[in-house]
């Protein structure tokens, strides 16, 4: 099944968002993706590394794992490598603190919280935010 941005579309209003598509011709400040960049979770957080200009997600390659169902340290790092052999870094984020499960993505995904959305997909991964850190540091 292809997912179109018109489906996106749907699925965000379906949600209560507003949401339209528009043209690249449109978006004035886009800035181009480089193939050398981090593929990163886009939490907002400020880094501290120059090479920022990969491909953006929430979720990063947690979202990856978890919108193809896979739930295992060995499927994260075959993601990882997946997405190097494409040229881009995998990276994944904790808080300021140190701590791995400061990505809101992937604790929502650790504790379950997107079970109502699919029960099979959304199930948490067998994985600790930390192991799935060294996971993709590996």
């Amino acid at each position: 099944m292809t997912l179109t941005p018109e489906d996106v579309v749907g699925v965000l209003q379906g949600r209560g968002w507003e949401a339209t598509i528009v043209k690249q011709s449109e978006c004035s400040d886009l800035v181009p993706v480089e193939s050398s960049g981090y593929l990163k979770c886009v939490d907002g957080r400020g880094v501290d590394h120059t090479n920022t200009r990969g491909p953006k997600m929430l979720g990063g390659v947690y979202a990856i794992a978890h919108n193809r169902g896979l739930k295992t340290t060995d499927d994260l790092q075959d993601i990882c490598r997946e997405v190097s052999e494409k040229g881009y870094i995998p990276s994944v984020h904790g808080d300021g603190d140190g701590n791995m499960l400061g990505c809101g993505y992937c604790k929502l995904w650790l504790t379950g919280k997107f079970a109502d959305l699919d029960p099979v997909k959304g199930a948490p991964p067998t994985y600790s935010a930390d192991d799935g850190a060294a996971a993709v540091k590996a």
